[in-house]
C-alpha cells in the first residue's frame, strides 16, 4: 500500500505561523499541533487539497499559495506551501467524528530563519507531539 500524499499551509501573520491544535482518538493516543492541511484526494491537485483543507480546518480562503519543499509525515510525503489568506480570523472546523479530534487554532511563534534561506518562508515541524 502506498503512502498517501499530503499538503500542509504555512500562514504566517505577525511574525507568528497558524497552527491547528488535535487530539487522537484512540486511547493512550496524545495531542498535537501541526500545520493546517490533509490527505490529497483522489483527483486533486495538492494546491487544491491545500485550499480545500485550509478552508475546512481554519475558515481561511487560500487567495496565493506558493510551493515550497516535501517533507517527511507520519503518514506520508507532504508538500508545504506559502500561503497568503484572505483577511479573516480564523476558527476551528466541524468535527467530523472520524479524524484527529480538532481542539483548536493558535498563531505560534515562527522559527528564526537565517537570512540567506533558500526558501524564506519559516517551516515550523509539521506536528508537534504534546506531552502526555
Amino acid at each position: 500500500m502506498s503512502e498517501r500524499k499530503r499538503a500542509a499551509a504555512v500562514i504566517v501573520r505577525d511574525g507568528r505561523v497558524l497552527m491547528v491544535h488535535e487530539r487522537s482518538r484512540r486511547s493512550g493516543g496524545g495531542e498535537w499541533w501541526t500545520l493546517p492541511g490533509g490527505g490529497v484526494e483522489p483527483g486533486e491537485t495538492t494546491e487544491e487539497a491545500l485550499r480545500r483543507e485550509v478552508f475546512e480546518e481554519t475558515g481561511l480562503i487560500v487567495s496565493k499559495a506558493r510551493y515550497v519543499l516535501e517533507m517527511p509525515y507520519p503518514s506520508g510525503m507532504t508538500s508545504v506551501y506559502s500561503v497568503t489568506v484572505v483577511d479573516g480570523e480564523p476558527r476551528p472546523g466541524p468535527d467530523d467524528g472520524i479524524g484527529p479530534e480538532p481542539l483548536g487554532l493558535d498563531w505560534l511563534p515562527a522559527p528564526e530563519l537565517p537570512t540567506e534561506s533558500s526558501h524564506g518562508v519559516p517551516i515550523p515541524p509539521l506536528i508537534v507531539v504534546l506531552p502526555t
